[in-house]
């Protein structure tokens, strides 16, 4: 586990098993820094992370439990159309931010909008989806001592 806990930074292009990109840092031409083995990361990732050599460039295949999870049926909520505001201009495939019970927000899509209700998708878009990540490691680093700011 040699990157275990170090502030890694990574360049990764993931793909879909139909070969479709959902997710590069090489687009937007910005290494993604986090640091390893602290959940910041889907488990699969980071793990894979973990005992790369800065500089090596590996490919790896992650089930949806390495990586979003399974989707899941009951992960489709019904409201009444109306309930929530600002529902009634919404159209099936819209992303929307939903409030948790948590007060956290997290991202939903429209399922399906009936006459009276509207049904909304809170699973992760890639839940239940085989993912293949290309990562390049391109350094590694003891974190600071102790403290871990959370950057959103």
């Amino acid at each position: 586990m040699g990157n275990a806990g170090r502030r890694v930074k990574v360049h990764y292009t993931g793909t879909l098993d139909d070969g479709t990109v959902f997710d590069s840092s090489h687009q937007r031409n910005q290494p993604l820094g986090f640091v390893c083995m602290t959940g910041q990361m889907i488990s699969g990732f980071d793990k894979a992370v973990a005992d790369m050599e800065v500089g090596e460039t590996r490919t790896i295949h992650l089930t949806p439990e390495e990586a979003y999870g399974p989707y899941i049926e009951d992960g489709i909520q019904r409201a009444p159309l109306g309930a929530i505001p600002g529902t009634q201009n919404l159209k099936v495939g819209d992303e929307v931010s939903l409030q948790g019970k948590d007060g956290r927000p997290y991202p939903a899509k429209v399922a399906e909008i009936t006459d009276t209700e509207i049904a909304f998708d809170m699973n992760h878009p890639l839940a239940g989806k085989n993912l293949t990540f290309e990562i390049t490691l391109l350094e590694s680093e003891e974190t600071q001592t102790g403290v871990h700011p959370h950057h959103h």
